[in-house]
């Protein structure tokens, strides 16, 4: 599943914003700022936002998206000052990643620096897996796209683990019967890692000068 790519309008900008709108309920996992942790959720939006973004109330600023684009029930909010009409994708395998890359403040996980976050320079990643996974299989789904993620960073001779303001959702759907596993060499964990590298990938060798 990939996004629908719409925009809305936040005084005197025009925004672009990603749209996922699911027909039921997926399980999710995720880092967002906004209906993030774990549970069952029916949208997510990947929204860009101005360089200078100051707003600090952003599950009230998600919810006014969802208002605005009439999204009904939970769902995640995602934000970003990077173009997401620049997203890249990868599918393969029944799985879709889609992920908008900013890396105008890359940095290192245990950096002695003092960044703070910011919707600025952010990577947001979005998964869609087809097959259910349990509590534990999509904990280790986050651990998978984010080494993924930083190898891909690597790969681009970005000296960096990510930025300090990095979002990831997970998608998949409900049911009684689950998957075990999603770590790096697993079967759906592999195919997971592999597809959000070549996304990450391909997102930060634009960086690149």
């Amino acid at each position: 599943m990939f996004a629908e790519l719409t925009s809305r309008c936040e005084g005197d900008s025009q925004l672009d914003t990603l749209i996922y709108q699911f027909e039921e309920p997926q399980l999710s996992i995720s880092s967002a700022p906004a209906g993030g942790g774990f549970g069952p959720r029916q949208w997510c939006v990947n929204a860009e936002v101005s360089a200078d973004y100051e707003r600090e109330d952003l599950v009230a600023h998600v919810a006014e998206m969802a208002a605005t684009f009439h999204l009904r029930g939970g769902g995640v909010g995602m934000l970003t000052a990077a173009s997401v009409s620049g997203r890249r994708r990868a599918s393969r395998d029944g799985i879709d990643v889609e992920a908008t890359v900013g890396l105008s403040h890359p940095t290192w996980a245990a950096s002695d620096g003092d960044e703070q976050t910011s919707a600025v320079g952010t990577i947001n990643i979005v998964v869609f897996v087809p097959v259910a996974l349990s509590t534990s299989a999509l904990v280790n789904a986050v651990v998978t796209v984010t080494e993924a993620k930083t190898q891909a960073l690597l790969d681009a001779s970005i000296a960096a683990t990510g930025t300090p303001s990095d979002a990831v959702a997970i998608f998949c759907p409900l049911s009684e019967t689950s998957e075990e596993f999603c770590g790096p060499r697993s079967l759906w964990g592999s195919r997971v890692a592999r597809l959000v590298h070549e996304a990450v990938l391909t997102g930060a060798r634009a960086w690149v000068p």
